[in-house]
């Protein structure tokens, strides 16, 4: 696959790293399209599935750099991102010249950039393409992506976007995806602060919540964790469709990105004390409308 050219079905291998709550649906709308898929994840079972939908399984990250042209990750931390491109058995060492990256983990812009130098180096191409619309938002392939690195690269493998998300917009040069993604996640905690207690609210106050929820969810408070986690908070589910774990490693990054430009961010702060509260008492493997148990007591 050539550089410029769009992504052919024929001549493209998607390697895919990381099939967990996301990653997994992601990954099955790329091999319904046709592609080729191979994957890769820490946990096999996890790939059992997609294996299953006839994706091909990958021993090691390297095994899988050695064949595929475009390597998607979808990894939980930072160290996670360095590990499987920087490492002497990762991505970057082992892909073959020419090869695409998409690493839509959320992760530290700096990385992104790092990863983006790295590969430019070797004749290899980089994008940071975070996500979000949680588990449901994958699994409906409406996923909103936020892309940074060079724009003719984003336009090359912006029909593999298109089979994951419906909102793609490319933010600036590498490393503005994850800043998007920062911007993203500051809008969110604060507002399931007011979501949660929203909800607890109409209980403790002995309205019906669903009755409450169709009133106020199309009005000026509406919003996406409204209408898509309120009614979990309803029905006290609290499996992830985001990790608990993970938002607070997103918040951690926020903070200290916005601290480096010398802003100042109480609402983000108040929320990311309020879940390692959460985390803390056990729930740190729950989703993120698991704070609606914190001020439910």
């Amino acid at each position: 696959m050539e550089k410029n050219n769009q992504i052919s079905i024929e001549k493209t291998v998607v390697g895919f790293i990381g099939t967990g709550v996301m990653g997994k649906s992601m990954a099955a709308h790329i091999l319904a399209n046709g592609y080729k898929v191979i994957v890769y994840t820490r946990t096999k079972e996890k790939a059992k599935e997609l294996v299953q939908l006839g994706a091909e399984w990958k021993n090691t990250v390297m095994d899988l750099a050695h064949e595929a042209n475009v390597v998607i990750t979808m990894v939980g931390y930072p160290h996670d991102v360095e590990e499987v491109y920087m490492g002497k058995d990762g991505l970057l060492e082992n892909a073959k010249i020419g090869t695409y990256f998409i690493d839509m983990t959320t992760s530290i812009p700096s990385l992104a950039v790092k990863i983006y130098e790295a590969a430019k180096e070797k004749g290899m191409y980089s994008l940071d393409a975070p996500v979000s619309g949680g588990d449901v938002g994958a699994r409906e392939a409406r996923l909103a992506i936020m892309v940074g690195g060079d724009e003719d690269v984003f336009e090359t493998c912006k029909p593999l976007l298109e089979i994951m998300g419906k909102n793609i917009v490319y933010q600036g040069p590498a490393g503005s995806g994850q800043h998007t993604k920062m911007c993203n996640q500051i809008a969110i905690a604060s507002n399931m602060i007011g979501v949660s207690e929203a909800m607890v609210y109409a209980k403790k106050s002995g309205l019906d919540p669903e009755r409450v929820l169709k009133s106020i969810s199309t009005g000026a408070a509406g919003s996406w964790s409204l209408s898509n986690l309120a009614p979990r908070m309803i029905t006290g589910n609290f499996e992830p469709g985001f990790f608990i774990k993970h938002f607070i490693k997103d918040m951690g990054i926020a903070i200290e990105e916005a601290k480096a430009m010398g802003m100042e961010t109480p609402g983000l702060e108040l929320a990311k004390k309020m879940y390692d509260e959460l985390a803390e008492k056990g729930e740190e493997n729950s989703g993120t409308q698991a704070l609606y148990k914190l001020l439910d007591n």
